[in-house]
C-alpha cells in the first residue's frame, strides 16, 4: 500500500509558489532522504501536484508543515491510499 498526497493549487499559484519553493524543496528532501517520500512533482496543468509516500503518517507529516500548504500556496488536499501494482525494481 501507497499513500498518495493531492495537492489543489491556489488560485495565485504562479505568483506564491516560487517564493516559497527553496522551503518546500528542502521539506521533501528530508522526506525522501527518509525513505518515506518516493515521488513528487506538479501537474502540467498547474492545477496541483502529488507525491507518493510509504505511510499515511508520512503523508500527514510532511503536509502539516510544508510551507506551501502553510503558506496558502495550496488551497486544498487530500490523502488517498493506492495499491501499486506493477512496480519498478
Amino acid at each position: 500500500m501507497k499513500y498518495v498526497l493531492i495537492y489543489e493549487s491556489a488560485e495565485d499559484v504562479a505568483e506564491t509558489a516560487p517564493v516559497h519553493f527553496a522551503a518546500h524543496q528542502a521539506r521533501w528532501h528530508e522526506f525522501r532522504e527518509r525513505g518515506s517520500l518516493l515521488l513528487i512533482g506538479p501537474f502540467t496543468d498547474r492545477t496541483g501536484a502529488m507525491a507518493v509516500f510509504t505511510t499515511r503518517a508520512a503523508a500527514e507529516e510532511f503536509v502539516a508543515g510544508d510551507p506551501f500548504v502553510l503558506n496558502g500556496v495550496v488551497r486544498n488536499w487530500y490523502i488517498r491510499e493506492w495499491l501499486e501494482a506493477i512496480a519498478t525494481p
